[in-house]
């Protein structure tokens, strides 16, 4: 809630106010500041927007931060070094085992273009700790191929990501790390909705299924077995359609209970819906299904409810999805 962000905000103008006092916070109602809301577009709420070097042309945005520790790793990165430079292998043991997240880059040099990138990235990315090193010793003790971003959790790694052929921009390495925050497959509720949001991958697919059903386990390792193919660009969800509260959800994408289990991808950009063609959720099914998605070949599922036998009867035609073009077109 913006009551909350108010909070955490305020904090961390109290803590940074002892260590880095060039830097002002500043809250704006605008409710009351028309002119200030039109100038810089202000669309939701609560936006956050960083203004450097006294200009109000530009500013940042800094988005989906919640906690004060947060703001205060953002703002930092912001203005100073973005990530910790590892010179031994115990630098790098302490900022792995730190935190259940980190980042390091593996490079050859420490002056290119995949450092650029990995330094962008963790200024997007203010809720993990971000190392990086070009020492021998570090590189061969984790056995890791120069120019590689690799994230540990729990101080394992669990993903590489070659860095060299330049491919890679920061959006997309933003997108894939942030996931790392969220579970392979994330069940939907009151708790994770808000995290799922925050995370700017704009893909979603969503199983709906009730959890408690005996075919539950192997739906859902397969779901998950895709997953991992997809992550950062398409966001797996899981919705329990026996949970009561998860009603709004089931109504907006129009599952009723003969349907599940039920696959639909989401694009929160367009609000376009697509429908696995597949009935069955196997693996190969899943995966089909999202890479027609990503290649622009799956089509939109446009829901429609059933043509009303009444539909001709009066001067006003009752329209449907479902007879819309054959009387329109």
């Amino acid at each position: 809630s913006s009551q909350n962000l108010s909070e955490e905000f305020a904090e961390a103008a109290r803590q940074l106010k002892k260590e880095a006092p060039r830097i002002q916070f500043g809250k704006i109602d605008v409710t009351h500041q028309h002119d200030l809301r039109k100038e810089f577009n202000i669309q939701a709420f609560p936006t956050v927007k960083f203004f450097v070097n006294g200009s109000r042309e530009d500013p940042i945005d800094c988005k989906g931060v919640r906690k004060a520790s947060t703001f205060i790793t953002w703002v930092k990165r912001r203005t100073g070094p973005c990530t910790v430079l590892i010179n031994s292998t115990d630098q790098a043991e302490a900022i792995i085992k730190a935190d259940d997240l980190a980042v390091i880059g593996f490079f050859r040099e420490l002056h290119n273009d995949s450092v650029e990138v990995f330094c962008e990235t963790a200024r997007d990315v203010p809720e993990m700790p971000f190392g990086m090193t070009a020492s021998e010793d570090v590189c061969a003790k984790y056995s890791i191929q120069r120019n590689s971003l690799v994230v540990f959790k729990k101080g394992k790694p669990v993903h590489n990501e070659v860095l060299e052929d330049g491919s890679q921009n920061k959006l997309g390495l933003t997108r894939l790390i942030k996931t790392f925050t969220l579970d392979l497959v994330t069940e939907y509720n009151i708790e994770t909705s808000v995290k799922i949001f925050d995370v700017p991958v704009e893909n979603h697919i969503l199983l709906f299924t009730p959890t408690n059903s005996e075919t539950f386990n192997e739906i859902y390792e397969n779901y998950q077995s895709a997953a991992s193919e997809f992550r950062g660009k398409i966001l797996f969800v899981l919705v329990d359609t026996d949970e009561s509260r998860n009603g709004r959800i089931f109504e907006y994408f129009r599952i009723r209970d003969v349907d599940v289990p039920a696959v639909r991808i989401l694009n929160l950009t367009s609000d376009a819906r697509y429908k696995m063609p597949a009935d069955e959720v196997t693996v190969e099914n899943v995966r089909e299904f999202c890479q027609s998605y990503l290649n622009g070949k799956a089509k939109q599922h446009l829901s429609s409810e059933k043509i009303p036998q009444d539909w001709d009867k009066m001067p006003v035609k009752v329209l449907v999805g479902e007879n819309f073009n054959s009387i329109i077109f």
